[in-house]
């Protein structure tokens, strides 16, 4: 039971990394690492689409983590 909360966890954490990375629009490689975007927009589309999916993806992660420390 403990492998697949790893796994899971593992799985979870590196598609959290992927749709933070895709969130990063229009600023290059500055905005990764924090420059500031003076203008300021709502999310959109696909836009808001990640932001919430990112969301999801960050509860799921607590709660394996929770879990796993519940397990082990």
């Amino acid at each position: 039971m403990d492998n697949y909360l790893l796994i899971a966890q593992i799985v979870v954490a590196i598609a959290l990394i992927i749709v933070l990375t895709l969130q990063v629009k229009g600023g290059g490689l500055g905005g990764i690492f924090g420059q500031a975007d003076t203008v300021y927009r709502t999310r959109r589309g696909t836009e808001k689409t990640l932001f919430q999916f990112t969301i999801g993806l960050t509860v799921l992660f607590v709660f394996i983590c929770i879990m796993v420390v519940l397990v082990i």
